[in-house]
């Protein structure tokens, strides 16, 4: 079918001129029908078509669409894909964790292209005005809907699509590689026969001939990657020889950088012709590539690609291997999702990766058919050929895999009484029925009628949701009475931070912990390290292993005096964060430190609003302090400055060299001052107009008393103003270290009534405390002693 026929007002948003065998076939049911269409067909079939076309019958219809991307490494691409619609008139809008969003932009919108993570974020927030815009989908289209079966990333998926129907009811269109139980996805989105589509193999550009190929092991792990590489030479070589490329998948970034080198060496020692160095204008476009190691290797034909590269770097590379110039391309998983990169053969030599949060794991399933669907070039091969690389144990159930495929399954029941919370929390389930209304929008429910025996089905769901919702209300995160149920305040911030629920336990606990650390009776104290030994401890790190190289390194750092109930990988976790602190991460942990401390500074944050809402504010601004200095690198001293808008660690650490530790000093140095510290000035002066804008507290105490006599009672007040800019404050006023007074406040000005009574203490001490507990700045103290006589 001609594009132009089909659409002649969208011909100019796609890249071909015809419609090919299965996007003709399911054409009608995208943009002749309002169903719901479910389509399972090969890898490099053309599936992105049948995207844009239910993006074009939505935007005829002065619709908004909604592309779900499964890695946020896709939206880029598809922003830069879709400048196609750009050009016709509409505009697509990303929305990722990494961009500021536009509510505006997002509002205006006629494509919103997201990840289910933040998609997710969104539905949680769709009575905010900055997230309204997501109830106004009109099309939800989900690319790689296999993704339920991710174990980190499915459930996420399931009950955003789940609620996101509940709110505003789009019509889905739900595209996947092949999966052989499609009619439960058809089943869980109500797509009729007629709009469910499962195409085979036959569909496929270029016939596949995949297979298992094994290795023997060796002494040590190390040595085994390189047999593993020279057995994916060993298979890639004859198709090299032949002007074919082929597309080596492993397991890290690292490992793509080491096998490239590694495989330039083997290839000189082989003869085997590869290479452009005779071309002078390659060897002038390879000069300009940010990457060293890159710049040398691809003019021997041999590319590495992975999510770290910068982004001209990974254009360079994807447009060579395109163009034949790289023959032999190291990747990462990622590319697999991502570009449309074929190659006539496709290795996989690493079945196996390591996971910071997680230790040594096996590839998902979907990850290894997702690469091996990336071998045969349409139009340039009769063949592709893809092998899976693995230990003899493993080979049978690779062949299964190759030979059956992957059923797709829920991922939601690991996760369940979290995410029946949220949807609790956001006031999506009211009553008891309700919860097993929501829970037949489900796919957990979809695929538990086709396969009761191992999904609980009938009554036992039904028992277990039930028992799910006692236990919430029996740890406080649900309060039910009668039929009714709604959120605790506990419940809300497990909820708003995405914890699981032992975790936001055990955050409630400190908060506690916290309460009763400011009781000077008390024997309990908090630290920043109790803090941050309680986030090391949070189930999220139950998985983090440590290896026999860095448990050394964590004892350096540690000491012996650790928690005894964190595990090796929980104390591997401490260590990352208390060297984090300064800045000093021990070499033999920077390969999984960056991972595991973007995870801990959600954590830290979790547990600063807990304390915050559950505690004294001067402990929120603990655990406020030491999430900035675990982000940051910086001093405890210093720390203060990275609250000012712009001031990081590069930044706070040239100031603090200087001598500037606070943002009173920077204030007090003025622009010249800052130019002196190694500031530019342009950036002095947006760091000094910053620095203004934070609080500045003066306290007065009025005409405080310097005695009292014994049995007198005189009511004073004492004033806390700030002549800066507003910020959330913690008021407290104790005597004698027992609390007198404790208000929260937005300063402002605030008056604090203060009894000076003549107690049997020869002398009281006052003490009036400003906390901020969201702003990593110092506590601010003042005292004043009364004499009793």
């Amino acid at each position: 079918m001609a594009v132009a026929e089909v659409l002649p007002d969208f011909a100019d948003a796609f890249p071909f001129e015809e419609f090919n065998r299965m996007q003709s076939a399911a054409l009608p049911a995208l943009l002749n029908r309002d169903d719901n269409v479910v389509v399972s067909a090969p890898t490099a079939s053309g599936k992105t078509a049948l995207a844009e076309l239910a993006i074009c019958k939505t935007l005829a219809e002065d619709g908004t669409a909604l592309f779900l991307a499964p890695l946020r490494a896709l939206t880029n691409e598809k922003e830069s894909e879709w400048e196609r619609f750009e050009e016709l008139g509409y505009s697509v809008y990303v929305v990722t964790g990494e961009r500021d969003l536009n509510p505006r932009r997002a509002e205006r919108a006629d494509i919103l292209v997201m990840t289910p993570e933040k998609a997710d974020s969104a539905t949680r927030k769709h009575e905010t005005s900055r997230y309204s815009f997501i109830t106004d989908v009109d099309c939800c289209v989900i690319d790689e809907v296999h993704l339920l079966d991710s174990d980190r990333r499915g459930a996420v998926l399931e009950v955003t699509v789940s609620r996101l129907r509940r709110l505003c009811d789009p019509r889905v269109v739900a595209l996947s590689a092949t999966m052989p139980n499609i009619d439960d996805v058809a089943d869980w989105l109500d797509a009729p026969e007629e709009t469910t589509f499962a195409f085979g193999e036959e569909y496929r550009p270029v016939p596949l001939n995949a297979d298992v190929k094994t290795y023997s092991h060796g002494e040590n792990a190390f040595a085994d990657k390189y047999r593993r590489l020279y057995r994916a030479l060993d298979l890639a070589e004859p198709h090299i020889r032949e002007e074919g490329q082929a597309l080596v998948f492993v397991s890290s970034r690292q490992d793509t950088v080491q096998a490239a080198k590694k495989a330039r060496d083997e290839i000189v020692e082989r003869d085997i012709p590869m290479g452009a160095r005779g071309d002078y204008d390659f060897h002038n476009d390879a000069a300009d590539l940010s990457n060293d190691t890159l710049r040398q290797s691809v003019l021997d034909g041999v590319g590495f690609h992975h999510a770290g590269l910068a982004r001209e770097d990974k254009n360079k590379v994807e447009q060579w291997f395109k163009e034949g110039k790289i023959q032999l391309l190291f990747s990462t998983s990622t590319l697999a999702w991502g570009v449309n990169l074929p190659a006539r053969c496709v290795v996989i030599r690493d079945t196996k990766l390591h996971d910071p949060l997680e230790g040594e794991v096996d590839m998902s399933p979907l990850d290894v058919l997702q690469m091996l669907g990336r071998a045969g070039r349409p139009g340039y091969d009769d063949m592709g050929y893809a092998w899976v690389v693995c230990d003899r144990s493993d080979a049978d159930k690779y062949r299964r895999l190759l030979r059956d495929g992957k059923e797709i399954e829920s991922r939601l029941a690991a996760e369940l009484d979290a995410h029946l919370n949220a949807e609790i929390a956001l006031g999506t389930i009211d009553d008891v029925d309700d919860v097993m209304d929501w829970l037949a929008t489900t796919f957990y429910y979809a695929r538990s009628q086709s396969a009761p025996d191992e999904y609980d089905a009938g009554s036992d769901l039904r028992n277990r949701v039930s028992d799910t919702l006692s236990a919430l209300v029996d740890e406080g995160f649900v309060e039910q009475d009668g039929l009714n149920v709604e959120p605790t305040r506990l419940g809300q911030l497990a909820s708003k931070f995405y914890l699981r629920l032992s975790t936001a336990r055990r955050f409630a606990d400190v908060a506690e912990r916290c309460q009763d650390a400011a009781d000077p009776d008390s024997a309990v104290s908090v630290d920043a390290d109790d803090l941050l030994t309680a986030v090391a401890g949070a189930t999220e790190f139950d998985s983090v292993s440590a290896r026999s190289d860095e448990e050394d390194a964590v004892h350096a750092v540690l000491g012996d005096s650790v928690d005894d109930s964190l595990d090796a990988g929980q104390r591997k976790v401490l260590a990352i964060l208390r060297s984090g602190m300064t800045g000093t991460t021990p070499t033999e942990l920077k390969s999984d430190a960056w991972v595991i401390r973007q995870n801990a500074l959600r954590l830290l944050a979790a547990m600063r609003e807990f304390v915050d809402t559950l505690g004294p504010a001067r402990y929120a601004n603990l655990a406020c302090r030491a999430e900035a200095r675990v982000e940051h690198g910086i001093s405890a001293d210093a720390v203060g400055l990275t609250a000012i808008d712009g001031v990081g660690s590069g930044r706070a650490g040239k100031l603090a060299a200087a001598g500037l530790t606070s943002p009173a000093d920077v204030v007090e140095v003025g622009e010249d001052g800052l130019v002196r510290a190694g500031l530019s000035e342009g950036v002095a002066e947006q760091v000094l107009a910053n620095a203004r804008d934070l609080p500045v507290v003066s306290i007065d105490w009025g005409d405080f008393p310097d005695t009292i006599a014994p049995g007198d009672n005189d009511m004073r007040e004492v004033t806390v103003e700030n002549t800066g800019g507003s910020a959330r404050a913690g008021l407290r006023v104790t005597v004698n270290g027992r609390e007198m007074t404790a208000k929260p406040s937005y300063l402002g000005e605030a008056t604090l009534p203060v009894a000076v009574f003549g107690a049997d203490a020869d002398e009281l001490t006052f003490t009036v405390e400003v906390a901020f507990p969201a702003l990593p700045l110092p506590t601010i103290t003042e005292t004043r002693s009364v004499l009793v006589r």
